[in-house]
């Protein structure tokens, strides 16, 4: 789904780079009001797996490919605004240093695989947790049902801009009907991947999921030989208080393996968009892309002929960066909102009025 440079034109380019723009600047507000003692640990880390799983296609169709898009991911693990700012981060680290996805299209790419994956299912995933018995197995169904839907409404969503903006005269129906066609079996893999991470997540530490916020496991004790509910606590401890330390580890370990190691055995067939670019003739116009004699460009480390080593060292750098990149801007927000609301800070400003 990554759009390269010239599949839009200029003016809608520039169009979805305001649009990315003020999506951008709408989350980094509400991300203050997210990232708290528990998500803003956790928010680089989401960004990073993401990172490590989209370098994961794999196989949907006869000579395509797909992969995860992570908005439904994000947003439920850390919340629909610091989501959006997960998959822009990814999407930013993947143009500038991977030549992955054109940097004139980086406004179409975060309007498409940012802001309308994470919309359409955090939309979904709320709707559907209000109406479903609020459970461990409910949230992680209904993160498969969000995951699934948010893959083609992005494909529609790139439908839309390329008959608005596209570069070549092609039939706008043939190109919806093979791009919602493929997308929807990526979906089922988006949807599979999403769900598998987020029911993980809240089997071993249910309070670290964003989504699942006020989920509780009542405690059952054994009372002549028939299990009941135990008595509430009057004062249960902050979910804040708890250590994330060992699944930031264990999430961070398991994205420089996949990105490492596992990703030199996806698949290497054209993703869903190439795919149907190159049979509709959408591509006639493509460009190279502006960075593509980065060290880094297409996911291999220059001068390494090794394509296993190559390509794993790159996944490792891609992590480590993304992590720091993305734990860099979580945290600054975070540390702005402490100062927003620190007691002293109000009153200095009380007494000055």
């Amino acid at each position: 789904m990554h759009v390269p440079d010239g599949f839009i034109n200029a003016p809608v380019s520039a169009a979805t780079g305001v649009i990315a723009a003020g999506a951008i600047a709408v989350s980094l507000r509400g991300a203050r009001r997210e990232l708290d003692e528990r998500t803003a640990p956790l928010a680089g880390l989401v960004a990073a797996f993401i990172f490590a799983v989209q370098m994961l296609n794999f196989p949907v169709a006869a000579g395509t490919s797909g992969h995860l898009l992570g908005g439904a991911l994000a947003a439920i693990l850390v919340g629909p605004y610091t989501g959006v700012l997960c998959v822009s981060v990814v999407l930013l680290m993947q143009g500038v240093l991977f030549a992955d996805g054109g940097l004139t299209a980086l406004g179409v790419n975060i309007t498409d695989m940012a802001l309308v994956t994470t919309v359409v299912a955090y939309l979904v995933f709320r709707g559907l947790v209000k109406v479903l018995p609020r459970t461990r197995r409910s949230i992680t169904a209904s993160s498969f049902v969000a995951a699934l839907l948010s893959v083609p409404a992005a494909a529609v969503a790139f439908t839309f801009l390329y008959a608005l903006g596209g570069t070549t005269d092609v039939s706008i129906g043939k190109v919806a009907t093979a791009m919602v066609g493929v997308h929807v079996l990526i979906g089922i893999g988006e949807a599979a991947i999403t769900a598998l991470t987020v029911g993980a997540v809240i089997a071993v530490r249910p309070d670290l999921v964003y989504g699942a916020r006020g989920l509780t496991q009542k405690l059952k004790l054994r009372v002549a030989g028939e299990l009941v509910d135990a008595p509430a606590a009057d004062t249960p401890a902050p979910a804040a208080a708890r250590s994330h330390r060992k699944v930031w580890i264990a999430g961070l370990v398991t994205s420089l393996v996949l990105a490492g190691f596992v990703s030199f055995y996806a698949s290497a067939n054209p993703d869903g968009l190439e795919k149907v670019a190159a049979d509709k003739g959408i591509d006639k116009k493509a460009e190279e892309h502006a960075t593509s004699d980065s060290p880094l460009a297409d996911y291999g480390v220059k001068d390494i002929t090794d394509s296993r080593l190559s390509g794993g060292l790159a996944g490792v750098i891609g992590v480590g960066v993304t992590v720091v990149a993305g734990s860099a801007v979580f945290w600054a927000l975070r540390r702005r909102r402490t100062a927003d609301t620190d007691p002293a800070s109000t009153a200095s400003v009380s007494e000055n009025a």
